[in-house]
């Protein structure tokens, strides 16, 4: 474009990043909901555009309550931006109401082409009935036009094979079986538990197990770890990385943001989502004339440094 006609040199649009359209309440404490997912993915290269569904009340311990938007607030959001920015992904989070849900399950059928990745938090803080209708009705809206869903072991057991029966706990394909029936093809199932303090995440369809990884089981307690892998996992589907790909670099960047955590309050760790810009990762680059790989990495943009314990 001739400067003249740009004067403030403004970068045009085929150099914006890629963008997702996010669908989560906010979390004041900042270790979940929105504020997790425009870091995770602004650390990730990638242009969040939040629609706010609501708000926890919450501190970094426990979550106390929550408060859900008008739906009619959640459909205006996505409306105005949607008419004006193209989305590569759609990212479900917390959204507080079957109200809501029944919106963003509106809103993506008018975006069929574009992915939409739904994560199942942990609902345990929340009374019963309000559980069962908000499962139901995800079940029921956004789990027939979700490309992936994301969640703990236990969770999806308890959701979608309330009525298992057998000794053994459900497998991955047994968990994908069932999310397939309601539609969705890839499950990422986290947090399973395996010998010898170490837990599986794995990446499945109905048909076969595509990416196990086993991680050494960290001591601490942390808080917004499944928002920010399901963060990072859009992010990557949105920059073009095939999901087998994408599912080992997300757990890899949670591993490293997790054992990097801090703790801010008096409750439980937080990861820390920019573990990669510490000044400490810069530790004697100065002193090298020639830049290293992982400096050169995080200059071009976000890359994974290597790591050697994954946790």
């Amino acid at each position: 474009m001739n400067d003249d006609l740009n004067p403030n040199n403004i970068p045009e649009a085929e150099e914006s990043p890629p963008c997702v359209l996010v669908f989560n309440a906010n979390d004041a404490s900042g270790a979940a909901g929105l504020g997790a997912d425009v870091l995770t993915m602004s650390s990730m290269g990638v242009h969040a555009l939040p629609i706010v569904t609501g708000a926890y009340m919450r501190d970094t311990a426990e979550i106390f309550d929550h408060v859900s938007f008008d739906e009619e607030a959640v459909a205006e959001q996505a409306r105005a931006v949607l008419e004006d920015i193209s989305v590569s992904v759609i990212k479900v989070g917390f959204c507080g109401s079957p109200e809501n849900l029944s919106v963003i399950a509106e809103t993506s059928t008018d975006y069929a082409e574009v992915p939409v990745i739904a994560y199942m938090p942990n609902l345990s803080w929340w009374s019963e009935e309000q559980i069962d209708a908000y499962l139901d009705a995800f079940k029921e809206l956004i789990l027939p036009q979700s490309t992936l869903l994301i969640g703990n072991h236990n969770t999806l057991w308890r959701w979608l094979l309330p009525d298992w029966s057998s000794d053994r706990a459900p497998g991955p394909r047994d968990i994908a079986k069932a999310a397939y029936e309601m539609g969705t093809p890839y499950v990422m199932i986290t947090g399973i538990t395996s010998p010898n303090q170490f837990i599986e995440n794995v990446l499945a369809s109905p048909n076969s197990v595509l990416v196990t990884e086993k991680f050494e089981r960290f001591d601490a307690v942390f808080s917004g770890a499944g928002d920010t892998l399901s963060a990072s996992l859009a992010a990557l589907l949105a920059m073009g990385t095939d999901l087998e790909s994408a599912t080992h670099e997300s757990l890899a960047y949670l591993d490293r943001a997790l054992d990097s955590g801090y703790r801010p309050g008096m409750g439980h760790v937080i990861a820390d989502r920019l573990f990669w810009a510490h000044d400490d990762a810069q530790e004697g680059v100065e002193a090298s004339e020639e830049p290293s790989d992982t400096q050169t990495l995080i200059s071009e943009g976000f890359s994974l440094p290597g790591h050697e314990t994954r946790h």
